[in-house]
């Protein structure tokens, strides 16, 4: 069984830097888990922690049912893929492979078997007598996880492995990795500052900020459900809008106020605003929960404001508008062919069940 368990674990640097405070997670046996957050926000770090390539300077991380803050990384049987592939540039593809198994004393036999195996898996059977320089970096990305598959480790750490491909070769490798973990089944925990790779990849995420967690969930619920808005505005591309404005009562309905524009709450949303009512609060809803007027069969009016696009980006399938309302601007994403005019107003419907508030003083979730 491959659990990782870290238990109040906390790193500091010279000059009283804390990188991480009082981490406490478990993680299950053949989960694939994602660290994503900024750069500095302690991911990487964490990962490190768990590989014994840093010591904790408090707290305990578990491998299984063994403490293994004093074990080296070498006896940890976890394997590590690193951003810049760490290969030998003076060996082959297979000297690198097979070279962590002969230093083990494999028998020659068994590092053959397992470094073709590895090799089958991830379509490099024919590269294996080639050198590094002579690899393409999706290549190179293979190999580098083909040395780790053969040591066959209880837990797979990936530290931002695709941050050095290109875009089309990033959306290929992070499908080979998720197969990967299908075929293997076994324990990943993988670190990136890529949202998209997070979400697309991971079985639960853990959203790191300034050295601590914020948020740990499954993809759909992170989404639907942040706990506030620093993980509202990290999860999702294009970003949440965030407006600023007040919560106001009228004639036995509930408004939030803007300035330049005033929209009603659903029934759902009045007594959890009640406490807020006159006072500010902050206001969220993602690009693809507006839409242009023109292109919806029902746009209450209450729920309807005025916006003047100013950019459009065409993207294919959907576009992103780039709104001014007049006092804070919005991003809306729609269909690839719903564009409006440039610099001419327009009717701009909110989902209104689709709304997120937070509190203005602590970032937190209200609904």
């Amino acid at each position: 069984m491959a659990q990782v368990s870290l238990k109040n674990v906390s790193k500091a640097f010279p000059g009283n830097v804390w990188a991480i405070r009082d981490i406490t997670l478990g993680i299950e046996n053949k989960e694939f888990i994602v660290f994503v957050g900024p750069s500095g926000c302690g991911k990487s770090t964490t990962l490190r922690i768990i590989a014994g390539l840093e010591e904790a300077t408090s707290g305990d991380v578990y491998i299984g049912d063994q403490m293994v803050n004093d074990v080296p990384p070498k006896d940890r049987n976890i394997a590590m893929v690193f951003q810049n592939y760490a290969l030998y540039p003076h060996m082959t593809v297979y000297d690198n492979m097979a070279f962590g198994l002969r230093l083990r004393k494999y028998p020659k036999q068994e590092i053959d078997t397992r470094v073709k195996d590895a090799a089958t898996i991830l379509g490099i059977e024919k590269l294996l007598h080639r050198k590094p320089r002579e690899l393409s970096g999706g290549q190179r990305q293979r190999v580098a996880v083909g040395r780790a598959i053969v040591r066959k480790p209880l837990v797979f750490l990936f530290d931002e492995p695709l941050s050095n491909l290109d875009a089309k070769m990033r959306v290929q490798m992070r499908t080979e990795i998720k197969k990967l973990h299908i075929r293997l089944q076994t324990t990943m925990i993988y670190v990136t500052h890529d949202q998209t790779e997070a979400m697309t990849m991971g079985d639960r995420i853990v959203v790191m900020k300034d050295g601590h967690i914020h948020q740990i969930a499954d993809p759909i619920t992170l989404y639907d459900k942040p706990v506030n808005k620093f993980v509202a505005g990290f999860i999702g591309s294009p970003p949440m809008n965030f407006v600023n404005g007040t919560v106001v009562k009228k004639n036995g309905k509930m408004y939030f106020n803007e300035g330049k524009f005033q929209v009603k709450l659903i029934d759902a949303m009045v007594k959890p605003m009640l406490p807020y009512v006159d006072k500010e609060v902050i206001f969220g809803i993602r690009p693809e929960d507006m839409y242009d007027k023109l292109f919806v069969s029902d746009a209450p009016p209450e729920n309807t404001i005025k916006a003047t696009c100013e950019v459009i980006e065409p993207m294919g399938s959907e576009a992103f508008l780039y709104l001014n309302t007049g006092k804070n601007p919005l991003v809306a994403k729609v269909g690839g062919h719903n564009k409006p005019t440039i610099n001419q107003d327009m009717d701009l419907v909110f989902d209104m069940s689709k709304i997120h508030f937070f509190d203005k003083e602590t970032d937190n979730t209200i609904i």
